[in-house]
């Protein structure tokens, strides 16, 4: 028996030769995580320099920005050098860390996504009592305690499986898994067992119990309100509900993929399949939010407008400074 604080490095085995095509994939990758870092950086920065989007639902939304920038940054730089790489190895400590921000995102963005949909059931259902109910100080505890509990639990999750004793270091996927970790152990891991399924129960059924609380009022007030309310909760919850079912349809195939066997998908699908959940949904928020919010939208432009209206009059003093243009620069002869 090997106990796990003598195991060095982890090896993942689920990634394959692909010859001189790692350099495109490794640019595909690359460029995939460039979009996520700065789409969610934009639209962050855009809600913290705007008073006037300093209000309950983009402040949540700021906070589903920053974790998915932690899970995007779990994932990414380790996964581009494994690309590169020959012999696909991770480090314990670094496949710990990998672990750690994978597990925390998931369990924050299931918390900041129910969170959400009590902000907008708020907003819908209670639309005078909205300014009292969702104040600063709750905002600031709600967001506060959808992320110390996901750290708490996933930091004990980690404190339980290093110490295991393992008889291996083979992880068949292209990062780090607790799930696969376990299997590993030749110990006993029936609290390891226990705890990962009460703390797994916990992380979906809470979340999911709310969500499915407030939608059920918002739609009983939708059926029995009028044509503007109804235009209201399809505005302000179609974003939530297309991000709420892609991390759930994302998070699925994850769990099914480590629980049953799926020897017979074709491995790049598996792959494929096995990053979704970390990469789809940091990609698909800003574009839902950043595109169908008109506030965050006209922002934007603004930035985007005041940039180019900035270069155009470096570009006017640079002609003034000139006045004949650009005649004055000769050709060479």
């Amino acid at each position: 028996m090997v106990n796990s604080t003598q195991v060095s490095y982890f090896t993942l085995t689920a990634f394959f030769d692909t010859g001189l095509l790692r350099y495109l994939y490794f640019m595909i990758v690359m460029l995939l995580y460039l979009l996520i870092l700065c789409a969610n950086v934009l639209l962050i920065v855009v809600i913290c320099v705007n008073r006037s989007l300093h209000e309950p639902m983009y402040l949540f939304l700021c906070s589903l920005f920053v974790n998915e920038l932690l899970g995007s940054t779990g994932l990414f730089p380790l996964l581009l050098v494994q690309i590169l790489s020959d012999v696909h190895t991770v480090s314990a400590s670094l496949c710990f860390v990998q672990i750690f921000c994978a597990y925390s995102y998931a369990i924050i963005q299931f918390s900041n996504l129910s969170i959400m949909s009590y902000d907008r059931y708020l907003a819908i259902c209670c639309p005078l009592q909205y300014n009292t109910r969702m104040t600063f100080h709750k905002v600031t505890v709600l967001i506060a305690l959808s992320w110390f509990f996901p750290f708490l639990a996933v930091f004990i999750l980690l404190s339980l499986t290093v110490p295991l004793q393992l008889c291996g270091n083979i992880i068949p996927k292209v990062y780090c898994d607790n799930y696969y970790i376990v299997k590993l152990a030749c110990s006993d891991t029936t609290v390891n067992n226990i705890y990962g399924l009460i703390s797994t129960s916990l992380a979906i059924s809470c979340p999911v119990t709310l969500i499915l609380y407030t939608y059920m009022k918002i739609l009983k007030v939708c059926l029995s309100g009028s044509k503007q309310t109804r235009q209201k909760a399809v505005s302000t919850c179609t974003p939530h509900l297309a991000s709420l079912l892609n991390f759930s349809f994302g998070m699925s195939f994850e769990i099914l993929q480590s629980r049953f066997d799926m020897n017979s998908v074709p491995n790049m699908l598996r792959i494929f399949l096995s990053l979704y959940w970390l990469t789809c949904q940091p990609l698909l928020n800003p574009l839902l939010y950043g595109v169908n919010m008109s506030s965050i939208r006209n922002i934007c432009k603004k930035l985007i407008f005041a940039d180019l209206k900035i270069s155009l009059g470096h570009m006017k003093e640079t002609f003034h400074l000139h006045p004949k243009g650009l005649d004055h620069l000769k050709p060479f002869r």
